[in-house]
């Protein structure tokens, strides 16, 4: 697996943004391995699977029944988000909430415009 560092930096920005803002899976995580060159059933499955216990679980089992899910990626990201959620909870408690409103109206702009313009 050539790519492990690049699913391991995916993960790794899910997680700060997910403990900077409170967001990561849908929005990070899932247009990133699509920009991999994964499908997008692969790319939601393989983002359940990382919340497997408990929350993706019954979800992420079914997307892997259909084969659309890439554990060994899965692990990668995972490890990143891991360490990533712990940079941005700290970074959140040092940036004021005003900022944070705007990085996250940002992010859910390009989120919207990504989904407004796919093909």
């Amino acid at each position: 697996m050539q790519n492990w560092f690049i699913y391991i930096c995916i993960g790794f920005t899910g997680g700060v943004l997910s403990g900077l803002l409170g967001i990561g899976g849908g929005i990070v995580i899932i247009p990133l391995l699509m920009l991999m060159g994964h499908p997008q059933l692969t790319a939601q499955g393989t983002t359940l699977a990382l919340m497997v216990l408990p929350i993706g679980l019954l979800g992420a089992l079914e997307y892997f029944k259909h084969g659309h899910v890439e554990v060994l990626i899965g692990l990668f990201v995972v490890s990143g988000f891991f360490l990533g959620t712990l940079l941005g909870a700290k970074s959140a408690m040092r940036i004021p909430t005003l900022w944070l409103k705007r990085i996250f109206g940002v992010i859910m702009i390009f989120a919207a415009l990504r989904m407004m313009f796919a093909k």
